[in-house]
């Protein structure tokens, strides 16, 4: 999943204005205690990291 899709699909979940602030400050033990961010800073893919977003917050399955 290239990252333009990932905050798209954030965009569309969260909000525009929300999807940034989700994915800085709410920390999920399933991406090893780190946020959206410090995921995708330490090297984890967007599409594993969209994975456990759409787990953590139940994403509905047609939005995944």
């Amino acid at each position: 999943m290239r990252l333009t899709v990932f905050w798209q699909r954030m965009a569309e979940h969260f909000g525009p204005g929300y999807a940034d602030t989700f994915a800085r400050d709410h920390v999920m033990t399933e991406l090893g205690e780190r946020t959206v961010h410090g995921a995708l800073d330490a090297g984890w893919d967007a599409k594993d990291v969209w994975r456990v977003v759409c787990h953590v917050m139940n994403v509905p399955q047609e939005r995944r």
